[in-house]
């Protein structure tokens, strides 16, 4: 009976001592599957990333690129009104010059063809207020002179015995020619000459491009000469004049130096009309 019970409890024994050794065996071989599992997990994670990466940096690739802009003045037509500031031109012209004048009192001439076979245009206006068997002692004398398109090229002016105030200055009557000359020529930097004609002292100015002078005539002491014109382009005004011209822009639908031309025209006349 001992006996028995031995054999059974040995037999128990190696059942136990079996299946734990299965057990082991067992875990032993699903121990090396889950790194792999893992390390084939982390290569795809891995994989799919740099593909992630490589799309990304291949899509934001042209932005790498620094952004083109192109300057509005290579587009834009250049505005006409600003060319005067760097390049000295009439922004009146003759016809409308002379117009100023007749609104402002002056009866001047139409502006016209100065004879059949001349193509100069001008217009003029001459006064005597008094004269002797020779030669006038008091008279006003002005010509505009331009050519058949309407450019100004020169105006003069000439004043014998001009009528003065009790300081004398030169009356207003004969002073207001010469503002209404300088003003409608929209030239701001010639406008502080009027000082100087307005007390008949002599003023000969030259500025970028353009002169003006008011001087008293040689051998005489009652007489004085006025002229406004353009000078000869200088390099740098040529090379302005070249940037503007219409010719290197592209035709526009609604061209602006029309519309410039004429308002600018108008503030000018505006502004000699003004009080």
């Amino acid at each position: 009976m001992g006996s028995r019970r031995r054999r059974v409890c040995a037999g128990l024994l190696i059942a136990v001592l079996l299946l734990a050794g299965i057990a082991v065996f067992y875990r032993e071989i699903r121990q090396p599957e889950a790194p792999v599992e893992r390390f084939d997990h982390l290569a795809l994670d891995k994989a799919g990333r740099s593909s992630d990466a490589a799309a990304s940096s291949h899509a934001a690739a042209p932005s790498a690129l620094p952004p083109i802009s192109i300057s509005r003045h290579l587009i834009a037509f250049p505005r006409l009104d600003l060319a005067s500031q760097f390049l000295r031109r009439w922004l009146v012209s003759g016809e409308n010059l002379c117009g100023a004048l007749r609104e402002a009192g002056i009866e001047v001439s139409e502006w016209k063809a100065a004879s059949m076979r001349n193509r100069n245009y001008e217009c003029y206006f001459q006064r005597i207020d008094e004269r002797d068997e020779v030669r006038p002692l008091s008279s006003t004398f002005l010509r505009v002179r331009g050519n058949e398109i309407g450019d100004i090229l020169e105006v003069r002016a000439k004043i014998v015995g001009p009528k003065t105030d009790a300081e004398g200055r030169l009356a207003s009557a004969a002073l207001r020619i010469f503002e209404i000359i300088v003003k409608q020529a929209c030239w701001r930097d010639f406008e502080d000459t009027l000082v100087s004609i307005q007390r008949l002292r002599d003023v000969e100015d030259e500025r970028f491009g353009a002169y003006l002078s008011f001087t008293r005539e040689a051998g005489s002491e009652n007489s004085f000469n006025f002229a406004l014109g353009l000078r000869a382009a200088s390099d740098p005004q040529v090379r302005t004049k070249t940037y503007f011209s219409t010719d290197r822009w592209l035709t526009s639908t609604n061209p602006v130096s029309d519309r410039i031309d004429t308002s600018t025209s108008a503030n000018c006349a505006h502004r000699a009309a003004a009080p």
